[in-house]
């Protein structure tokens, strides 16, 4: 929890900033971004990482009932498998609030929205952008941040695997997000708070409930 307090600073700041526009411009012109439709990018790290996240969560639904990690207590592996599908529900419950659309939606790569910051887009008083919305925070990298729950999950019986989990899932979404920006698919911010907000909820979840499933 002091680690997720600690890494809202910079993105804080990161938003402060303003980054996000310089540096999706770098992979976009007015007339949209090239890379949006290229094959590895939108086929295998996109459709194909979320098929692998949803077989790799139902392995995780398995292993309460036949344990394939055997080290662990039936509880610490229900808790892994449902405080995984919570990090995948909660980031796109938030996008539904948003009003911010996505960066090949802007008017500046040819498409019909005005930016506007996202955080002047959720909430009862949001301004719309002119475009469709609902692009904020990044979905598709959940499908990696999601799994911050594994670290929390192996970390009594396993604590080197914990941390190695951990910088994988943090590798894995941060290379998903990079994917996104170069389609133009989300902006930077849109993936690091979907990091950001998978990993509080889990520190958060692992706090006050995984003791209890010991």
């Amino acid at each position: 929890m002091l680690l997720a307090a600690l890494a809202l600073l910079p993105l804080l700041l990161w938003d402060l900033a303003a980054g996000d526009l310089p540096l999706s411009r770098l992979f976009a012109s007015s007339h949209g971004f090239p890379w949006r439709n290229d094959w590895w990018l939108s086929a295998l790290l996109h459709d194909g990482t979320r098929q692998l996240g949803w077989a790799l969560a139902l392995l995780l639904a398995v292993n309460v009932a036949w344990p394939l990690t055997p080290s662990l207590t039936r509880h610490e592996r229900l808790w892994w498998f449902l405080a995984t599908l919570a990090g995948a529900a909660v980031v796109p419950l938030v996008k539904q609030q948003s009003l911010t659309s996505c960066p090949w939606d802007l008017a500046e790569f040819g498409g019909l929205a005005q930016h506007v910051p996202h955080w002047l887009q959720l909430g009862p008083f949001a301004q719309p952008d002119g475009g469709g919305g609902h692009c904020f925070p990044s979905g598709h990298a959940t499908t990696a941040f999601a799994f911050f729950s594994g670290g929390f999950a192996l970390r009594r019986a396993h604590p080197v695997a914990a941390r190695r989990w951990m910088l994988a899932v943090l590798a894995l979404g941060l290379v998903l997000g990079a994917a996104q920006l170069v389609r133009g698919a989300h902006f930077a911010s849109h993936t690091l708070w979907s990091g950001w907000i998978c990993f509080s909820m889990n520190a958060v979840l692992a706090r006050w409930w995984l003791p209890l499933a010991r």
